[in-house]
């Protein structure tokens, strides 16, 4: 019997120090040292794209000036005097000084360079030779003042054609920039949105990538340790079974009669039959039950761990793939809504230097038209009433000289 017992140790010893020792240091002092924890999986990286506003430019369209053209000043035919000089017996020469004199004193009194030197030019000139320089004179001013009613208008539709042009060309330019800024202001989103996405598709692709290289490792982890749990569950059975075998059958074997030959004879000295070390297996067998439930604890939380674990990393790779696809289409959209942008803004820039350029030569051509056109001396309405009083007072003078009573406007 102690042969038995001693056999049954040492197996039992045989399979603890090789199977059960191996596998309860390496798997159970997480077990019952350490609280199994579950590994967080890593929450996917959200966040929501921004949206572009497309930024309003309210542009306010400028009228240009409606040019206003004068109607060429009608010439006035000098006044009838019908008396200037009742003495009709008047000489010649008293003729010529009179009017002459009149001449002068019309040029000082509207400060007309033309009356003023025909006065003093003609003063040592013959009567009839002063009477044709007076009709010459007249219809010298009647040219001048038709040509330039001719002008007045030319100017005046030129001038109002180039403001508009001019108008025009600079509200369009306005446009232009506006179009540009906004452009401008549509391609720093774009660019800042493609960069933001970039920053947060590297972090959760990296996220990923590190999350399911964890997991691996984990779960390579958790099948290792299942099997030596597994292997050391085996081996605390089997010896278990080994000890509870031979102390059962020990037990049993006490309750036989003692032999005959043991009665006649003082035997091997023992008082009774022995049975084994009943009560000290209690303790062995009490030891290997709790490292057999250490082994299937450790089974089962492993197993909740790893299953938990699962569930964690499906969610959280489903999500984190689902918000990569996201990103990457809303990239990819932004980057074709950014290569049109920078063509409207090719495309706008050379537009808007057009437009400066057609801008520059509607200013120059109605600098052209001011120098040429505006007097900045004497407006065209005074320059019309003077030449109207220059031809009454020559009218005058030349009605003076009218001997013969020849001129119709002199009758």
């Amino acid at each position: 019997m102690r042969n038995d017992e001693v056999t049954a140790l040492s197996t039992a010893l045989k399979i603890l120090r090789g199977d059960v020792k191996g596998a309860a240091d390496k798997v159970n002092v997480r077990a019952l040292l350490q609280k199994p924890t579950e590994k967080a999986a890593p929450a996917p990286v959200a966040s929501k794209p921004r949206k572009l506003k497309e930024p309003t430019v309210e542009v306010k369209a400028a009228v240009a000036p409606k040019p206003v053209v004068k109607a060429a000043a009608e010439i006035k035919k000098p006044a009838k005097f019908h008396s200037f000089l009742q003495a009709n017996s008047l000489t010649a020469d008293a003729r010529k000084l009179s009017a002459l004199a009149l001449l002068a004193k019309e040029g000082d009194r509207l400060g007309s360079f033309v009356l003023t030197s025909l006065a003093q030019r003609s003063a040592g000139d013959p009567f009839t030779k002063i009477k044709g320089l007076i009709q010459k004179l007249i219809e010298r001013l009647i040219a001048e003042a038709t040509n330039e009613a001719t002008k007045k208008g030319f100017c005046d539709t030129e001038l109002g054609k180039s403001r508009k042009d001019r108008d025009f060309r600079h509200v369009e330019t306005n446009d232009l920039s506006s179009d540009l800024e906004a452009l401008e202001a549509k391609e720093d989103a774009l660019n800042a949105e493609i960069k933001l996405l970039t920053g947060q598709l590297k972090a959760e692709n990296t996220a990923l990538t590190e999350t399911t290289s964890d997991r691996k490792e984990e779960k390579k982890d958790n099948l290792e340790t299942l099997a030596t749990a597994k292997e050391g569950l085996t081996a605390i059975r089997e010896a278990l079974l080994t000890l509870r075998s031979f102390y059962k059958q020990a037990a049993k074997a006490s309750l036989i009669q003692a032999s005959p030959v043991d009665e006649d004879t003082s035997g091997p000295g023992f008082g009774s039959s022995y049975s084994g070390n009943q009560s000290g297996s209690k303790a062995v067998l009490s030891l290997l039950e709790t490292i057999e439930s250490d082994f299937d604890r450790t089974i089962r939380t492993t197993e909740t761990s790893e299953e938990q674990a699962h569930r964690d990393f499906v969610k959280f790779s489903q999500a984190t793939q689902a918000s990569i696809a996201s990103k990457e289409t809303k990239k990819e959209l932004d980057a074709q809504d950014l290569k049109s942008t920078e063509t409207s803004l090719k495309s706008k820039m050379e537009d808007l230097e057009t437009a400066q350029s057609l801008l520059d030569d509607a200013l120059k051509e109605l600098e052209g038209l001011q120098s040429t056109c505006v007097d900045t001396g004497m407006s065209y309405k005074q320059r019309v009433a003077k030449r109207e009083e220059e031809m009454k007072a020559l009218g005058v003078a030349l009605c003076i000289l009218d001997t013969d009573k020849v001129e119709a406007d002199c009758k």
